[in-house]
């Protein structure tokens, strides 16, 4: 019996409310499993159901897309349906659907590494010469309404990330520069902490093969990690301290005044745009960009929005009708009570935050 996808619609649930037991959760009710693979889609939705949102979670992590996140959420929902015959429940429910979604990802990050990088488009505006070129241009951000079960999540005694710096736009971009294996491994050892027996049989492979891809992974992130460390910690979310100086780049930033937005930023301020490959590291260069940008004249109003746990705008640009149509979204990273990075989307993904494409004439 086929079932379509869509027919199991994502709500996060919480993983402790659906019984899950330690990090590998609950074998799967034996009656429940019998049912689902006479084709019985509500046994299969209450099977899968609790893990939807970690699973997603997981893939965008793995992949630094939430649209590629999705899709291969939807697939590894289909290959479980279709693979219930498989499952001899040896394993928990929750690993079997990791193994599933791992791989799927796996495939997803070889095709997407033939995308090109996309090229300035702004009217009237001559960007500066970039400080470098980025190695990561496929990113997109998460928007947190997808974040509520963030605290129920899960993980096992070796996991080493909080989980707020799992999901950070600075640590899923550098997941991004590593080979998709590594990744897989990284993620699965260091952040969701299964073991390594776990990771091996959910990858076909052995445990020194596991181990050495760890060791390879941990390598690789160490310039996130030197850099990571060296910062001063942001302000919790929602706090005064965040609020503060949010509320002073909103009121630089709406009213073109340079100056107040570069006294807002550490030393080494880094602002990137994916898909585009421009990079500018540095107060001096990050001015020059801005400078390019105001010159023209051009106005634009922040509507705030929060992604990846951090503060998030959402930019609107004056025309001379009136309308203010959206151009992007400015993801913020902060350091005590700097900005140390800005993260600039395009306005495709606008919508996944539920902020218009155009705001009327105020």
């Amino acid at each position: 019996m086929a079932v379509a996808v869509d027919q199991f619609p994502a709500r996060p649930v919480s993983i402790h409310k659906a019984g899950a037991r330690g990090l590998g959760g609950v074998v799967a009710n034996g009656d429940l499993t019998a049912r689902a693979r006479a084709g019985d889609s509500d046994a299969f939705r209450e099977l899968t159901e609790p893990y939807r949102w970690e699973l997603q979670v997981h893939c965008y992590r793995m992949l630094g897309s939430f649209q590629d996140a999705e899709d291969a959420l939807q697939d590894t929902l289909l290959a479980a349906w279709q693979g219930l015959a498989g499952y001899g429940e040896r394993a928990s429910i929750r690993t079997w659907l990791y193994r599933i979604a791992t791989r799927r990802c796996l495939n997803a990050r070889r095709a997407a590494s033939r995308r090109p990088v996309k090229e300035w488009d702004v009217p009237d505006v001559a960007p500066p010469e970039p400080t470098r070129l980025g190695e990561v241009v496929w990113l997109q951000p998460l928007p947190d309404a997808v974040l509520p079960g963030i605290p129920d999540l899960p993980l096992g005694p070796e996991a080493r990330y909080e989980k707020t710096e799992s999901i950070s736009l600075a640590f899923v971009t550098a997941l991004q520069a590593l080979p998709p294996r590594q990744v897989a491994v990284l993620i699965l050892r260091d952040v969701l902490g299964f073991h390594a027996r776990e990771v091996a049989e959910m990858l076909d492979t052995t445990v020194d093969t596991v181990n050495g891809a760890l060791k390879r992974a941990r390598v690789g992130l160490q310039r996130y990690r030197s850099i990571v460390g060296n910062r001063e910690p942001a302000p919790p979310a929602g706090s005064a301290s965040e609020d503060s100086i949010t509320a002073r780049f909103v009121r630089a930033f709406e009213s073109n005044n340079i100056d107040a937005l570069v006294a807002l930023l550490t030393d080494d301020v880094f602002i990137s745009m994916p898909p585009l490959p421009l990079e500018y590291e540095g107060r001096e260069a990050v001015a020059g960009f801005w400078s390019a940008l105001f010159d023209v004249g051009r106005r634009v109003d922040l509507i705030a929005t929060r992604a990846n746990g951090q503060p998030a705008f959402g930019t609107y640009l004056h025309a001379p009708n009136g309308i203010r149509h959206g151009t992007g979204l400015i993801v913020l990273t902060l350091s005590e009570d700097r900005i140390c990075a800005m993260t600039r989307f395009e306005n495709s993904v606008l919508a996944w935050f539920g902020l218009p494409r155009s705001l009327p004439d105020e």
